[in-house]
């Protein structure tokens, strides 16, 4: 097997299993068995479980950000495209392989002094915010982000608590009013 398809391989079978059941209820074996590679390759491409963590957390960063922002693309006006992103995790939510924020998940699983995957999961939220204050920037509403931005988060996790996209349809309806 080649390098990059064995990487690509383990990447993608932890990155399905840390979503699915989280970080900690996964193993490394659990990992290898599932990739159908050697240890020894995991551990040639990454030194720890954490390596591969925050391999994945760094990557679904870039495909969150990168589907925000086409959603946003989608409107024109800045109420559209704040409200657009609601609509968004309404629908992404509904999705019967939906388990929650990536980012959410993993940090309620992480001790409190692990700074160094608390600080990709605070880089991806971080770029949230700058979204919305981009967004807004139009209309100098950009003091709106970070209150957009709690209720975007606030719905996800809101969501994940009672599985129903009501949390996120009610967070859209006050962006609606304060926009």
């Amino acid at each position: 097997m080649k390098t990059s398809f064995v990487r690509n391989q383990i990447i993608e079978t932890a990155s399905r299993l840390f979503y699915k059941q989280g970080y900690n209820a996964t193993g490394i074996n659990q990992i290898i068995q599932e990739a159908a590679v050697a240890k020894a390759s995991l551990y040639q491409h990454f030194h720890s479980k954490e390596d591969l963590l925050a391999e994945y957390l760094t990557a679904r960063s870039i495909e969150t950000n990168n589907a925000l922002k086409n959603e946003v693309e989608k409107f024109t006006t800045p109420k559209e495209k704040a409200l657009a992103l609601f609509d968004f995790l309404v629908e992404l939510s509904s999705k019967p392989d939906y388990y929650g924020c990536n980012f959410l998940n993993i940090v309620s699983e992480l001790p409190v002094d692990n700074a160094r995957i608390r600080e990709i999961i605070k880089k991806q939220k971080n770029d949230v915010r700058a979204i919305f204050a981009d967004i807004l920037k139009p209309v100098k509403k950009e003091r709106l982000a970070d209150e957009l931005y709690m209720l975007f988060d606030g719905a996800l996790i809101t969501n994940k608590v009672h599985g129903n996209a009501w949390p996120i349809k009610t967070a859209r309806d006050i962006a609606e009013k304060i926009i």
